[in-house]
């Protein structure tokens, strides 16, 4: 099928499905990305353990990242201050701007993640194997 019917046709990923990614106490669910979106966005759930740290500070130079808290308390970088986000809450970091994210509670958390323009899925097999060797 070519890119251009992928992103014309309705992706239904029942819950719990997807493309998983394990980095110990994170852990990543893509459900829309390059293949279905002609690289436009990327959409994938994070999940972190309690007292979990996120991926450290980073930036992206052409991308923007939206971050949707969906469960438990979230704290994000942004530029360079803290700040702390429950379910509901509604974060977008501009491409250029140093951000992370960690779950610094005794609960779960959770969040959804959109990323513009797409393309960000080719990088996670590197990072799982840096998460990997440096845990």
């Amino acid at each position: 099928m070519s890119e251009q019917k992928e992103r014309s046709s309705v992706l239904h990923i029942p819950a719990g499905e997807g493309r998983r990614y394990d980095m110990g106490g994170m852990r990543s669910l893509f459900l829309a990305d390059g293949a279905e979106t002609d690289n436009s966005y990327s959409i994938s759930e994070w999940w972190l353990d309690p007292g979990q740290p996120g991926p450290g500070a980073h930036c992206h130079d052409a991308n923007d990242d939206i971050f949707y808290v969906i469960e438990g308390t979230m704290d994000f970088l942004v530029d360079q201050n803290w700040v702390q986000a429950s379910r509901g809450d509604f974060i977008r970091v501009p491409a250029g701007v140093t951000h992370d994210f960690a779950n610094n509670s005794d609960q779960r958390a959770g969040l959804l993640n959109i990323y513009i323009p797409g393309g960000f899925e080719q990088d996670m097999p590197a990072i799982v194997q840096w998460f990997r060797e440096h845990q």
